[in-house]
């Protein structure tokens, strides 16, 4: 069987841009996936649409979900305060969304399915990150079999999906020097949590990012 097509989980941060440019890199149909789920930062998906402009792209989606309706994290309910980050601390962040990137690929499979994607590629590591659950391998690992065992592509038909998770043991001074290499568009790109006009530099996606840029020895492109 032929595996030309590919769906990628495209947030609009840096992380699943590396992660597309990638994909279109190993010669792949790309389709992009984003997700407005009730997060306060959506102008991350402002970004995804310019980010899917530079990389071109076979298609783009952008599924509504509102999380926000049920809460349980500062990024979708709006009465929390999202706290100020601290790369060192080893709790689980007030940002982490109960089950996110399950429901992601779980929705990445019905398209994939439908379109006949088997290859998913989502940009997640547990190297340089917050402590999520959901960004380790083993959950990746859970989540493809279940995938493989829930479709009747996989089951019935033999097309096993693969869920590609190429930065998941990959700090993100890996993924900028990749980038940097790939052409990534990271003028294009959104990871602060707060979701205003300018990054607001304080929280843990920002401050991972600026840390990461400049142990990579670039300036952040998206700063100047």
């Amino acid at each position: 069987m032929e595996r030309n097509k590919a769906i990628v989980l495209l947030s609009g941060g840096l992380d699943s841009a590396v992660a597309l440019w990638l994909a279109k890199s190993l010669g792949y149909e790309v389709y992009a996936l984003s997700f407005s789920y009730g997060q306060r930062h959506s102008i991350e998906l402002e970004k995804a649409k310019l980010l899917v402009e530079s990389a071109g792209v076979a298609g783009h989606r952008i599924v509504d979900l509102n999380m926000g309706q049920w809460g349980g994290s500062s990024l979708t309910d709006m009465s929390m305060k999202v706290e100020e980050g601290d790369v060192n601390k080893e709790e689980i962040p007030q940002t982490y969304v109960p089950a996110r990137n399950m429901v992601f690929l779980s929705l990445a499979a019905s398209m994939g399915e439908a379109i006949k994607a088997y290859d998913i590629f989502i940009g997640v590591s547990e190297v340089d990150y917050s402590g999520y659950v959901d960004c380790r391998q083993s959950f990746i690992d859970a989540m493809e079999n279940a995938i493989n065992m829930g479709t009747v592509a996989a089951v019935e038909e033999g097309n096993k999906f693969k869920v590609h998770a190429p930065f998941v043991d990959k700090t993100k001074v890996d993924e900028i020097l990749l980038g940097m290499d790939l052409g990534v568009d990271f003028v294009n790109t959104w990871s602060c949590y707060k979701g205003e006009g300018t990054p607001c530099g304080t929280c843990d996606s920002c401050k991972l990012r600026s840390e990461a840029f400049r142990k990579a020895g670039f300036e952040d492109p998206a700063l100047k």
